[in-house]
């Protein structure tokens, strides 16, 4: 592939270290992460001692101070160790920059630095059970009572639901018509009464993630805990950090193809078929060839978005393109690359396996694919 060039001195420096963490302190751990089903909670203690939470938040808040691309640089690495467990960055990275941008100066103070310390796990909560990508028919409900919110509903397939300390919860704080304008956002911590959450959901792959159901009933949430200026904020907020959280998906997406990929080629080149090597065959260097020559494409397009990202330049339908694209490439990758290793292949023994089911769901979480052409058909 062509060399990368978004990264100086300082970020390949931190590549670095981040690799010996995952290499020395995650993925040894994994096997076992992945049958519990959760992550245990030192480990998020131990990435905010080495600071890999909160990259961007600045350090007056407990933050790194640093730029998106260290951001990147972590993304890379996970997919490179296969670690789909810990995929702390999405959660911490994500929620607290709406903290930092959108919050109060009091409430960054008392949230921000738990965060980046790893003492409080966190998670955004949108997705409900009747209402998939459509964000705007939500039906979680927050009524103003007193000096209090009293918040009413429920949300299901809450990545890191069963261990988090605080939701972003997305829900609607004004009666009317319905729409944008009812949506806000509001932080609620999990020790509240009211507050419950379901059992562990059974998924066929990211089983080192816990996911699971959220119930709010009658739950008095202050009204400080409103997220922005105003009620009905909220849909705003999302777009404008979806663009980012999208583009973290198909970062992660290109490096775990390329993952999949050099697996495959180790795999093909040391199983021998009728005498040879699986590689030499022509089929299976021109399969390995298209799949090499498409993600080295989708690179030099993700990097080019980061780059976009960075200088405040990168429109919604590129973002959408690069998940879409990059997402689809990545369940491509790791079908072709299952099938070349034959029987092999479905044994969850081996890394192709579990990078199968596991990235079935890219095409699905932050917008659905179709939701992805759609904004992308709207500047045809």
């Amino acid at each position: 592939m062509l060399p990368r060039t978004l990264f100086t001195a300082e970020h390949d420096a931190f590549r670095q270290t981040v690799r010996r963490f995952f290499a020395e302190e995650v993925v040894p751990q994994h096997a076992r992460w992945e049958q519990q089903g959760f992550v245990d909670r030192s480990m998020w203690l131990r990435a905010g001692a080495l600071g890999l939470l909160c990259l961007t938040i600045p350090e007056q808040y407990g933050g790194a101070g640093a730029d998106r691309l260290y951001c990147a640089v972590v993304i890379d690495e996970q997919a490179y160790a296969g670690a789909s467990a810990m995929s702390f960055l999405h959660y911490t990275e994500v929620f607290a920059n709406y903290i930092l941008k959108y919050g109060t100066e009091a409430q960054r103070l008392h949230w921000l630095p738990k965060l980046a310390s790893g003492r409080m796990v966190s998670t955004v909560a949108m997705t409900e059970p009747g209402t998939g990508s459509d964000l705007q028919a939500i039906a979680t409900r927050a009524t103003k009572e007193g000096a209090d919110y009293v918040v009413d509903g429920s949300k299901t397939f809450i990545s890191y639901g069963c261990t988090a300390d605080i939701f972003l919860v997305a829900l609607k704080t004004a009666s009317g018509p319905g729409g944008q304008a009812e949506i806000s956002l509001m932080l609620v911590e999990a020790d509240r009464p009211g507050f419950s959450r379901g059992k562990p959901l059974k998924k066929i792959g990211l089983n080192g993630q816990d996911v699971c159901e959220l119930s709010f009933s009658g739950v008095r949430v202050p009204q400080h805990n409103l997220l922005g200026p105003t009620e009905g904020r909220g849909f705003s907020m999302l777009l404008q950090e979806l663009t980012w959280e999208r583009l973290m998906i198909a970062i992660s997406a290109v490096a775990s193809a390329h993952t999949a990929l050099v697996g495959t080629l180790t795999h093909t080149r040391d199983r021998k078929a009728f005498g040879q090597s699986v590689a030499s065959f022509q089929n299976t260097a021109f399969k390995l060839a298209e799949l090499k020559a498409e993600i080295a494409i989708g690179q030099v397009f993700v990097d080019r978005c980061i780059e976009a990202f960075m200088s405040g330049n990168l429109p919604e339908e590129a973002s959408a393109s690069a998940k879409y694209w990059a997402s689809d490439l990545l369940c491509k990758t790791v079908d072709q690359c299952l099938q070349l290793h034959g029987g092999y292949g479905y044994m969850l023994d081996y890394p192709i396996a579990r990078a199968f089911v596991d990235a079935r769901v890219s095409k699905i979480y932050t917008g659905t694919n179709e939701i992805m052409k759609a904004l992308i058909a709207r500047n045809l």
